[in-house]
Parts: structure tokens; C-alpha cells; sequence
């Protein structure tokens, strides 16, 4: 059964400022360095790509869903080091090290940068450091944690904050049990069906044991009898689809995405129809 309906008020909605309500700036804040990153031992020392060349960098970036580089005029900058200190405690992420002036150039860095680009919604996120005093290795990890969208990216409290980023305006919650048998194959067949809709849908893993994750299954009137779920939601209207699924399956998501976004661009020919009607008259 598929449930559609506008959302609630700011107060109360899934919109940027629930999701900030949710997770709130004091968990950020709060956060410390282990929390964030875990270190990384002796016998683990991860060394960023060194790149010297437009394409090698170009391809650097095509090579996976989140690679960060940073931009430096010098590698033995205070901000440099940071980066280097950060790399060592982020052990998933592709980093990359640039000092050469016509790579930075291509990429119009002006100061010591760092730049996170992402696949699912060909995205470029750039920290500018313009004061060294004011970075330091805890403060990157948790920028490259707050951006690192995936195809698949699980809710959490960094990565919400960079779903909001993301120009995407139509987001997909796949709602489930992580502790379940069927969750690698729930996760290999949502995953392809991400790539089907790069730059149209994020796709998003709720998981529905973790704590605080009851309020978004509230949000969208779903009991843990009926996942696993998805929840289509569109930010600029908050309006959401519920859909409860017997399992996951490309087709059935497949299905009722391209039935969500059949549906708003309908809305929106006709939105603007209206808007040059009016003007006509």
C-alpha cells in the first residue's frame, strides 16, 4: 500500500531543520576526535595520492563514489600536516595530495583547500583555510564525515547535514533492520538501483534499530511490522510516498520512484503552465 501526503510544519516535518533538530549541533559539537575517526595503528599508515598533473587528478576523481584531495602552494604547511593527521584516521575515503600550481589553477584554488568531490550527485564540497590556527585534524574529519554522500549513504548525524547540501531534492529512505540475514541482498539490490537514478534521487539506509530512528519511522507512519520500507520525500514541497515492501527488489524500487518523479514533473509542467497563463492575461 502506498501512502502519499504533503508534510508537516517546519516545526515538525523531515525538512533541513528537522533533520538539524534531530541530530542537533550539540552532537557535533560535541563530538571528539576518537568519536569521529578512528585511529589508525603503527603497522596501518595510509598515505594520500600524491598528484601532479590535471589528469591524473582528473581521474583520481572518477575513480570512486568519495575522494578528498588537498590543495596546498606547500606541503610542509601547518594545514598540510593537519590534512595528513586526518588521513591516517579516516581509513574509507580516497584522499589525494596536490601541490602543483597548474592543477590548482584548473581548479581555481587560491588558498589551501580541501575539496571533497562526490559521484552520487557529481558534487565538489571546498573547505578554504584561510587561517591555519583555526584547523586542525578533528575539524577535517568531521567535514569530510558531514559530505561524504555514497550511493547508498546511512542517516546518521554528520551525514544529515550533507544530504541538505546536496542539490538533489528528492530523497529516497530505504527503512530496515541492519541485524537482519537478508540485509546484504536488501543492500546489493537498493544499491543498484541507486545507480539508476544518479543526479535524480539520493539514496538513503535508515536503519531501523538504531537510536533516534524511531522518530523518522513515526514521521512517515511506519510500524516495524510493515519494513522493510521506502519513503520518497521531496524537499521543496515535503511531500512523501510511503511504500512497505514484502522485500526489496530492483523493480519494485525502481517502479515507485519513477512513478514519484513522473508525478512532480506532471506538477511542475503544470505549475508552470499556470505561471504563463497568468502572465498572458
Amino acid at each position: 500500500m502506498v501512502r502519499r501526503g504533503k508534510g508537516r510544519t517546519m516545526g515538525t516535518c523531515i525538512s533541513q531543520g528537522f533533520l538539524v533538530f534531530l541530530f542537533s549541533w550539540v552532537f557535533l559539537l560535541g563530538c571528539s576526535g576518537k568519536e569521529l575517526m578512528p585511529q589508525g595503528t603503527a603497522e596501518d599508515v595510509k598515505e594520500p595520492v600524491l598528484l601532479e598533473d590535471v589528469a591524473a587528478t582528473h581521474a583520481f576523481i572518477k575513480a570512486a563514489e568519495v575522494v578528498v584531495i588537498g590543495f596546498f602552494q606547500d606541503s610542509e604547511l601547518p594545514e598540510a600536516s593537519e590534512f595528513l593527521t586526518m588521513v591516517q584516521n579516516v581509513q574509507d575515503v580516497m584522499f589525494g595530495l596536490c601541490t602543483s600550481s597548474n592543477v590548482l589553477v584548473h581548479y581555481n584554488v587560491t588558498v589551501s583547500t580541501v575539496s571533497l568531490f562526490r559521484a552520487v550527485d557529481n558534487k565538489r564540497q571546498d573547505l578554504e583555510i584561510r587561517d591555519s590556527k583555526e584547523i586542525d585534524a578533528t575539524k577535517l574529519g568531521r567535514f569530510v564525515r558531514m559530505h561524504e554522500l555514497r550511493w547508498v549513504t546511512e542517516y546518521n548525524p554528520l551525514t544529515a547535514i550533507g544530504l541538505f547540501n546536496s542539490t538533489v531534492q528528492t530523497h529516497l529512505l530505504l527503512v530496515t533492520d541492519k541485524t537482519s540475514p537478508n540485509h546484504t541482498e536488501r543492500m546489493h539490490k537498493y544499491r543498484e538501483a541507486a545507480h539508476l537514478f544518479q543526479g535524480k534521487i539520493l539514496f538513503i539506509l535508515v536503519d531501523s534499530q538504531a537510536k533516534g530512528n524511531d522518530r523518522v519511522m513515526s514521521y512517515f507512519h511506519l510500524k516495524k511490522s510493515q519494513l522493510p520500507a521506502v519513503a520518497l520525500y521531496h524537499t521543496p514541497d515535503e511531500e512523501q510516498d510511503v511504500l512497505p515492501l514484502g522485500e526489496v527488489s530492483l523493480e519494485a524500487v525502481k517502479d515507485f520512484c519513477n512513478r514519484f518523479l513522473q508525478r512532480k514533473q506532471a506538477e511542475e509542467s503544470l505549475k508552470r503552465e499556470d505561471k504563463i497563463f497568468k502572465q498572458e492575461l
